[in-house]
């Protein structure tokens, strides 16, 4: 319970069904400007305590994120705990699906690592609180990639007072989904590419498509380059890896980039440009909140170009009230829901 006090959730579900192989847990971390939105993640994880963590922290960003992306949604996530890969994946999902809907619609679920939209379709048999669908928003990559490209251009702005990236070396850590998409649209503009990824086949569509360079995955960090986009799992700015970057801006798809808050001081302490990832990484969430409320593709991409703008403001934040980004991008989410709650607020305790 302590645990869960100190990231201040509302509710937090655990829930299991022996026959189907299924463990999952949601947590709701605000309804305050709406329903609680988040995908669901599936992943092997070593422990119960380690699955609790990670959807602590993925719902409690989606919340800054929604808020951040200026929707009328609040913060959730789920995890399913075991082999995604496992047999039996279609009971284990229609457990899932029943455990959404027992919660009434303070929380809608989405695809994540490990699920899909032919997964929400299954989900969907037992609950209507589910998006991602397939002939719905679909596959969020796309738009979540804009976002990301949209925001990495006004980092640039900021630091070098100019968004071009054409002739800038970028360096992207995983190059699946968002990452692929990415690479498609940072290509276009001329920025050369350097990428990583543990799937050897995924490295050698982005080479031959795009003309990058690979490196393996450890090697990565260490690339001189301009930027470095981190588009894989979370952790990817700590200890270790800060010691190898040689880059001037961090900005990627990746959630919970940042294995621990004072790894964000340490970038600011070493004068690195960071956007914060529920900031720049938000299109996956306004591509379902479009589905949500009966909107097309073009108002999606539409909305996940203005993370541009909120990337400057929380940049802005940043300087003028000399605290990191990541304390900035907090300080712009916990104002809006304050707002919303008619009520005013100090700047994070974080």
């Amino acid at each position: 319970m302590d645990l869960l006090a100190s990231h201040g959730h509302e509710q937090v579900s655990f829930f299991q069904d022996v026959h189907a192989r299924y463990r999952g847990i949601i947590a709701i971390h605000s309804t305050a400007l709406g329903p609680a939105l988040g995908g669901t993640r599936f992943w092997a994880y070593t422990s119960e305590a380690e699955a609790l963590t990670d959807v602590l922290r993925l719902s409690r960003a989606m919340t800054y994120k929604a808020a951040t992306a200026g929707l009328a949604l609040g913060g959730g996530k789920s995890v399913i705990i075991g082999n995604s890969e496992a047999r039996g994946r279609e009971a284990t999902l229609r457990a899932h699906g029943r455990h959404v809907e027992a919660l009434g619609g303070r929380y809608i679920t989405a695809e994540d690592v490990g699920t899909s939209p032919a997964d929400m379709a299954v989900i969907r048999a037992e609950t209507r609180f589910v998006v991602g669908l397939e002939g719905g928003s679909g596959d969020p990559s796309p738009v979540t990639a804009l976002g990301v490209y949209r925001g990495m251009k006004a980092c640039a702005q900021h630091r070098w007072n100019s968004d071009s990236l054409t002739g800038k070396t970028v360096t992207v850590q995983g190059v699946g989904h968002v990452g692929y998409f990415l690479c498609r649209d940072l290509h276009a503009e001329g920025a050369r590419l350097v990428v990583s990824d543990i799937v050897p086949q995924k490295v050698k569509r982005v080479v031959t498509e795009f003309g990058a360079r690979a490196v393996a995955p450890d090697e990565i960090y260490g690339v001189e380059a301009d930027i470095f986009a981190p588009c894989a799992l979370g952790g990817a700015i700590n200890d270790k890896t800060l010691k190898q970057l040689r880059v001037e801006i961090i900005a990627g798809g990746a959630n919970n980039q940042l294995a621990e808050p004072r790894h964000g001081d340490l970038l600011e302490e070493r004068g690195l440009t960071y956007a914060p990832d529920y900031v720049i990484n938000g299109g996956g969430l306004i591509n379902c909140g479009a589905e949500l409320a009966g909107k097309d593709e073009a108002w999606a991409l539409a909305k996940a170009s203005e993370i541009y703008d909120t990337v400057l403001q929380v940049l802005t934040i940043a300087r003028e009230e000399g605290v990191p980004s990541y304390a900035a991008a907090d300080r712009l989410a916990e104002r809006r829901i304050a707002e919303t709650r008619g009520r005013t607020k100090g700047p994070s305790s974080r």
